[in-house]
């Protein structure tokens, strides 16, 4: 597998990056309402815009075969959203090699701190996160899901 990441940033790419998310989102088994998905979708890619954010993209060639999106929650805070990766790349490293690049973006836009929430029923998100410095954290926003955890990384 030779995969390259590349910065979202063509009509295209933002075409790429939504069915991705549509992925992303119809694998969750649940309505993303409560977080605006619908809106976020109707004004891609408004929330993830530069310059303090950015969509990252994972090719394989000519498939696009992953995402994950960074976002302004403060001028201190970022939050990485939609990280995803199509089932016949997982287990590769390549969750892992997208939430690094993002990490590192956080660090060169001058956030402090970068948050996120996932399921604990997602295990091997949760260890990756964990893996990398991220902290259980209380709640950040309002979030109905009853198995929703949030986490945190200190960003230097």
């Amino acid at each position: 597998m030779s995969v390259r990441i590349d910065f979202a940033n063509s009509p295209a790419d933002f075409d790429n990056a939504r069915k991705l998310f549509i992925d992303y989102a119809e694998s969750l088994g649940f309505s993303l309402s409560f977080q605006g998905f619908e809106d976020e979708l109707g004004h891609f890619p408004r929330k993830y815009a530069a310059p303090r954010g950015c969509i990252l993209l994972a090719w394989d060639e000519l498939d696009c075969v992953g995402c994950v999106g960074l976002r302004p929650l403060s001028n201190d805070v970022c939050e990485m959203k939609r990280l995803y990766v199509k089932p016949l790349y997982r287990g590769t490293g390549l969750g892992r090699l997208l939430t690094e690049k993002i990490v590192q973006l956080g660090i060169d836009k001058k956030y402090t701190r970068m948050q996120l929430d996932t399921l604990n029923s997602m295990q091997s998100a949760v260890g990756l996160y964990k893996s990398l410095g991220f902290v259980e954290i209380d709640q950040y926003y309002n979030n109905p899901h009853p198995e929703v955890v949030f986490f945190e990384l200190t960003l230097d």
